[in-house]
């Protein structure tokens, strides 16, 4: 035990030993590194310092740059100021002297000014004098004077006015004239259909006179079993190998024509026979109504025509007006009026179908109340057809004012077609009766001489006593008595009204 003493003492003196160099050797490691420490941060002190007055070297310099920079542009700003303050002295100088020539010229214009004024007043004065002078000369004021003079001038452009409006008339009329003769013309060429004059009475043709007898039959039951089927009445007399049918209904008349001609083919004349062949007569003659409507209706190139309006308008095969083919009329004036419009720009497809059933309340007229026009517009308003196209139906006889180009047209066309030479039958009665109430209205006003209707009553010359009648008086005559015709007198066509005012000086040699 004794012996770990020493060993111990001896390591605790070693350690101690070690100790204490170890320390020396951190305090000089210590004291190394601190100075190194020093050193650095000294070098770093030394180099922000130099980088600092570097930097204040190199800020002094760029603020005496932008200081030298800023006094240059001060210098040339102040010299800009100074050469503007030059500029505006100088102009300042200008006005004045411009205001000075101004005021000098003033004073010289209100010199004039006043001058003028002197003589303005002088002027008055001796205008006075002279309208005094002249009123004294004349013997009427300058009031009265005026008057006269406007008066003068009044009548002179009152004069020129009615020569210009003459003038102008006669160019209108002139140029109207020509292109209305020519669409006219144009379109009736394009459109000629045949016309077909009927009357009330139908003949039937017989093989022999023996058939008469066969269609009385045994005390007269076949033609009386005919006549109460049909309608009709069968007039049998000498005329040889003819029977005459006798109604006003058209259809009636052809349903009975169409049974007879089938009865004489057949042979057997019986009342049950006659029955049979009057019922499939109207069956024939109802197809045939339907198909003309038809043909009438792609003729036109009318389309969606309500079917019974196609039936009705077929039925005007059968019925004439004047002797005139009602269907065939309606045809023609939906061609022309169609044309018409093509040439003037209207609605073509709205005048075609309103020409077409302009007529249409024909068809029913003889077994309805009221006008065809009022039946035509029914049936047209009752199948569904436009506003326009009934408004042109309606229009066509002037019951209404036609407001549309299309109805205008189909009154026109309508015009043409019944009033062309040729197309209706006139009795002469009916005809001297229209010449004679032309003649009357002309020579019922004061002052006329003599009055002639000619050409067929298409024109009324006028020869009025000249002395009674100027230029203006003849041209409000004529038109006067234009209205009158048209207000009292039913035509066809059109009848042209001429004036002529004619003075004649004679003298005789000796």
């Amino acid at each position: 035990m004794y012996i770990f003493i020493p060993i111990l003492i001896a390591a605790l003196v070693w350690f101690l030993i070690w100790f204490d160099i170890r320390n020396r050797k951190l305090v000089r490691k210590n004291s190394e590194l601190a100075a190194t420490l020093a050193s650095k941060e000294k070098d770093t002190s030394d180099r922000e310092n130099t980088i600092k007055r570097e930097a204040l070297v190199q800020a002094k310099e760029e603020i005496n740059a932008e200081r030298e920079k800023l006094n240059e542009d001060i210098r040339e700003h102040r010299q800009e100021i100074s050469r503007t303050e030059s500029k505006l002295a100088q102009r300042e100088d200008d006005l004045e002297n411009k205001i000075q020539q101004v005021t000098d010229k003033e004073h010289v214009l209100n010199k004039k000014q006043d001058e003028l004024i002197e003589k303005e007043d002088y002027l008055a004065e001796m205008i006075e004098r002279q309208i005094k002078e002249l009123e004294r000369t004349a013997g009427m004021s300058a009031e009265e004077a005026r008057n006269i003079l406007l008066e003068q001038i009044r009548n002179a452009l009152k004069k020129a006015e009615q020569q210009l409006i003459r003038e102008h008339e006669a160019r209108i009329k002139e140029a109207a004239n020509e292109k209305s003769k020519e669409i006219l013309c144009t379109v009736m060429q394009r459109c000629a259909i045949d016309q077909v004059v009927e009357s009330t009475v139908s003949v039937v043709n017989l093989p022999s006179d023996d058939m008469k007898g066969r269609i009385i039959g045994r005390e007269g039951r076949n033609i009386r079993t005919l006549e109460t089927a049909t309608g009709v009445d069968l007039i049998i007399d000498d005329t040889p190998e003819a029977v005459v049918l006798s109604c006003f209904d058209p259809i009636k008349r052809e349903v009975a024509k169409l049974t007879l001609e089938k009865l004489i083919v057949d042979g057997r004349i019986h009342p049950v026979r006659i029955e049979d062949m009057v019922e499939k007569a109207r069956e024939e003659i109802e197809e045939k109504i339907r198909r003309e409507g038809e043909n009438a209706a792609v003729d036109m190139g009318v389309v969606n025509l309500h079917k019974e309006l196609i039936k009705t308008l077929g039925r005007l095969y059968y019925r004439t007006s004047y002797g005139q083919n009602v269907l065939q009329h309606s045809v023609e004036v939906g061609h022309l009026a169609g044309m018409i419009a093509a040439e003037v720009g209207a609605n073509v497809k709205v005048a075609k179908r309103a020409g077409l059933l302009h007529d249409i309340g024909k068809a029913v007229d003889q077994s309805q109340e009221g006008t065809h026009i009022e039946l035509g517009v029914e049936l047209a308003r009752r199948f569904g057809e436009r506003e326009e196209v009934i408004h042109a139906i309606e229009a066509h006889h002037d019951d209404i004012t036609a407001n549309s180009i299309e109805a205008v047209l189909v009154k026109l066309a309508d015009t043409i077609s019944a009033g062309r030479p040729g197309s209706r039958r006139d009795t002469l009665e009916i005809y001297i009766k229209r010449l004679k109430k032309l003649e009357e209205i002309a020579s019922s006003y004061e002052g006329i001489k003599q009055s002639f209707a000619v050409q067929a009553g298409r024109e009324v010359r006028i020869i009025v006593q000249p002395e009674m009648f100027d230029d203006q008086a003849s041209a409000k005559l004529a038109r006067d008595i234009v209205k009158r015709i048209e207000d009292e007198l039913d035509y066809p066509g059109q009848i042209r009204v001429t004036v002529v005012r004619e003075i004649r000086t004679t003298e005789v040699a000796k």
